[in-house]
């Protein structure tokens, strides 16, 4: 699209200046060069480029350029040079404050919006309207992925701003908001197309030298970003709880233990009766609860688990002996194994022993 015209009124009494510049040799004045930085800051507000306002300035100058100077014509042409060079200058400074100072606004507006999209704020219907200017359109479904990493990050820290290089490089077209929140990176996207954060959690797993990245389900609506957020956060919550290393999760896949712990108390009445006697055991709960977890995470197989543990399979023998004979309840029986299982888990999302339950 061809630049619109730009009215003269943006060059002020430039012909004027440079005539008296021509005749007299001074420079600009204090208020010359401060109108200079006013018509550079009203150009920037009209949304008009840089590059074609130097060019009108250009073209103005060589229009004008003054006949018969003082003294020698090189004195004159130098004379009229500076003071174009003066004129430019100012121009182009007021021009960068205002975009600088618009700058400043857009980011504002932009983490007034983050904030009140990620934490439910504001009216929703007024959200969704806010939102297309960022190019969401929150009336679809959207699914947030949510990475951490070894250190807080910023938008403008290297990392959040080479992931959203290769997401654009790689997904031009499609509506997108990458942030930060919190000192994580945070990525929306359409939830039809779970491709975008798939190859998100691909380069902020790389970016943040193997940091960790859930991504919630897709939900509907100017609720349903704040709602997947949630999820992705809930789920980094749990990997670090339950120890889960996956370099990616999917709160989809991680629903059992939102219900196993809906009835809090129960779970801790688990907790208490099917593992309570291990405090008894020489060294506490803790190493007999350990071999119990990677137990089960080994399936079951005690060859994997001694390995696991470090151990002899007579020790892991002993330990799962020593389960028994202090609980009732047999890791290797079936009928008890669910039980221990899941009074494991338990133990993980409500912290204990570490925590009184």
């Amino acid at each position: 699209m061809a630049e619109p015209e730009i009215p003269q009124e943006f060059l002020g009494d430039h012909a004027r200046v440079l005539a008296e510049v021509a005749e007299t040799g001074r420079r600009l004045t204090r208020d010359e060069l401060e109108t200079r930085r006013t018509l550079g800051r009203e150009a920037a507000e009209a949304g008009h480029q840089l590059r074609a306002l130097v060019n009108l300035h250009l073209s103005a100058t060589r229009s004008a350029w003054p006949r018969g100077a003082i003294g020698a014509g090189a004195t004159a042409t130098d004379a009229v040079l500076a003071a174009v060079e003066q004129a430019v200058d100012a121009f182009a400074e007021g021009f960068e404050r205002a975009q600088r100072l618009t700058v400043r606004r857009e980011e504002a507006a932009r983490r007034e919006f983050i904030d009140d999209l990620l934490y439910g704020r504001s009216d929703l219907g007024r959200l969704a309207e806010r939102a297309t200017r960022f190019g969401l359109r929150l009336s679809r479904a959207h699914a947030v992925a949510v990475a951490s990493g070894p250190e807080a990050y910023t938008e403008t820290d290297t990392v959040p701003r080479s992931v959203e290089a290769a997401l654009l490089a790689r997904f031009s077209g499609r509506k997108i908001l990458l942030t930060t929140k919190d000192g994580r990176l945070v990525c929306i996207a359409p939830g039809s197309q779970p491709d975008v954060l798939r190859y998100f959690a691909k380069q902020a797993h790389a970016a943040t030298d193997g940091g960790q990245v859930a991504v919630g389900r897709p939900h509907r609506g100017p609720g349903g970003v704040v709602h997947s957020y949630d999820e992705a956060l809930d789920a980094l919550d749990l990997a670090q709880r339950m120890g889960l290393d996956e370099p990616v999760l999917y709160a989809a896949d991680l629903l059992v233990y939102p219900v196993l712990t809906r009835d809090r108390q129960a779970m801790a009445d688990l907790v208490r009766s099917e593992l309570g006697p291990l405090k008894e055991a020489r060294g506490g709960a803790e190493p007999l609860l350990q071999t119990l977890s990677v137990y089960f995470d080994a399936g079951c197989v005690a060859a994997e688990t001694a390995r696991r543990l470090s151990l002899s399979v007579r020790a892991l023998t002993y330990r799962l002996e020593r389960i028994h004979q202090l609980t009732g309840s047999d890791p290797s029986d079936p009928t008890h194994r669910y039980t221990l299982q899941t009074a494991v888990i338990g133990a993980q999302l409500l912290d204990w022993p570490a925590k009184e339950l």
